[in-house]
């Protein structure tokens, strides 16, 4: 990888991450070593770095490109189903608020008009 424009974490991640492959390491057992290796690697960076990983053309192996596809889309969709999940928090809680606020707002009306 000679881009100029990718990080030394995303950098070191990626090396991992082939390497992690490589050795026969799949789903939550590359994710670990990825995590051990790269204490600064998360999530987003590893799904980064996999997409990175797909789209070298130095890398022709099929069988590591399919670890590394598998690893990527499944935190990729762990990170939208948490998204989904805090948006649904976010509503709930905004609802909450709103009828909590009707609800304070009936008795002063009551005050205002005796």
């Amino acid at each position: 990888m000679k881009d100029k424009l990718v990080g030394d974490t995303k950098k070191k991640i990626y090396e991992h991450l082939i390497e992690g492959a490589t050795s026969g390491l799949t789903d939550d057992a590359l994710y670990t070593f990825i995590v051990k290796k790269v204490p600064k690697a998360n999530s987003k960076r590893i799904v980064r770095a996999g997409f990175l990983a797909l789209s070298d053309p130095a890398l022709t192996d099929r069988n590591i490109l399919n670890v590394i596809y598998a690893l990527a889309i499944k935190h990729r969709l762990a990170a939208d189903t948490l998204e989904e999940d805090a948006d649904d928090i976010d509503s709930s809680t905004k609802s909450a608020d709103m009828t909590s606020k009707a609800g304070d707002s009936t008795p002063s009306e009551k005050k205002r008009k005796k």
